[in-house]
């Protein structure tokens, strides 16, 4: 073998190995900062998400206070705290009371559960042992609960997981808006910063990238979280009139099935309580208003989700489910928000290849 066969092998060889030390070592530093901030990747998406959601609202109102972007962007955020807060407040007010007097009742020794309605005893299937046990509660909930004492005591740890669990999600939403309003007030560098981004990742289709991601957050926001908040304010309306017991309770959970596309099952053993407990005319009312809410999503999703940024429910769905097992409750949000996202960028990278020049 010549002697400069020879000095070009090993020149490509070193270099070859120059590069494959350079690489590992990028990708381990990739790796390191994705670890440490993987407890943070929650907070920080949801946190882009509101900012961009909230971007238009936010021009309006820096406009009306003359132009200065920090002192709008403080307002916004205390605004999403009191949104978040007032209702967090309702909801644990209403737990105390409920536990108060709970323990009033029993400590007094009078019923807490009401008797059975009549005639629950010719339900198919559950409606023997219902009446059994739904006695035994009216008449003597310490037996009741020495009965399933086993039951109660396996259930605890996942109760307390529980609640851990949603003082956490609570905090990450807090630390989440500062950080929304910490991006609001330098919109404009942020801006740049994610400019250069779909310049580096999509070439010269880099700005319509940009405005696709910004467009779908928005659309997705309002069209799925927005349409989600209304039917619960208006359902929790309904709870409260009624009478159902432990209301806010109710519209928390109405509201994570509102997200998932599913709110109308959540309605479904409010309209039995109405009808066991009420008076059948207000049980009545109350399953026109539910009807009205069930159907406020056919309504109210065309109006807001927008046009040209419409995505399949089936994405929502599964990025919602997706979100949930992978962040918790907060991935319910982020993650229909995420894979919406993905979907439409998919979807326009296929169209661009399709129309590419040879």
């Amino acid at each position: 073998m010549p002697p400069e066969q020879t000095a070009y092998d090993k020149t490509y060889v070193n270099r070859a190995l120059e590069a494959s030390i350079h690489i590992g070592l990028t990708a381990l530093l990739a790796i390191a900062c994705l670890l440490i901030l993987l407890p943070f990747i929650p907070l920080i998406a949801w946190g882009i998400v509101m900012a961009v959601a909230a971007y238009p609202t936010f021009k309006k109102l820096q406009a009306v206070v003359g132009g200065r972007g920090g002192l709008a962007a403080a307002l916004f955020t205390l605004l999403l705290l009191a949104i978040l807060i007032l209702p967090v407040l309702l909801l644990a007010r209403s737990m105390v009371e409920g536990v108060q007097a709970l323990t009033a009742h029993v400590k007094s020794g009078t019923g807490i559960i009401p008797p059975p309605p009549p005639g629950i005893e010719t339900w198919p299937v559950i409606g023997a042992p219902l009446k059994t046990m739904w006695d035994l509660a009216s008449r003597d909930v310490p037996e009741l609960a020495r009965r399933f004492a086993p039951q109660i005591k396996a259930a605890l740890p996942g109760l307390l997981s529980a609640s851990a669990g949603a003082g956490a999600t609570l905090l990450q939403l807090l630390l989440s808006i500062l950080l929304s309003g910490v991006l609001l007030a330098n919109a404009q560098p942020a801006y740049e910063l994610t400019r250069q981004l779909a310049n580096r990742l999509f070439g010269e289709r880099g700005p319509e990238f940009q405005q696709l991601v910004g467009s779908t957050i928005r659309s997705v926001t309002t069209g799925i979280l927005g349409v989600a908040i209304i039917q619960s304010v208006f359902a929790a309306l309904g709870f409260v009139v009624v009478g159902l017991p432990g209301a806010g309770l109710w519209a928390v959970i109405f509201l994570v099935a509102a997200v998932l596309q599913v709110g109308v099952i959540v309605l479904i053993p409010a309209v039995i309580y109405a009808f066991v407990f009420a008076s059948t005319t207000k049980a009545v009312i109350f399953l026109i208003w539910c009807i009205i809410v069930a159907l406020m999503d056919n309504i109210l999703k065309p109006i807001l989700l927008g046009r040209g940024v419409a995505v399949p429910i089936a994405v929502v769905f599964l990025g919602a489910i997706g979100g949930f097992v992978a962040m918790g409750i907060i991935g319910l949000f982020v993650g229909a928000i995420v894979l919406s996202v993905g979907y439409k960028l998919f979807l326009a990278w296929l169209d661009g290849t399709n129309l590419a020049r040879p």
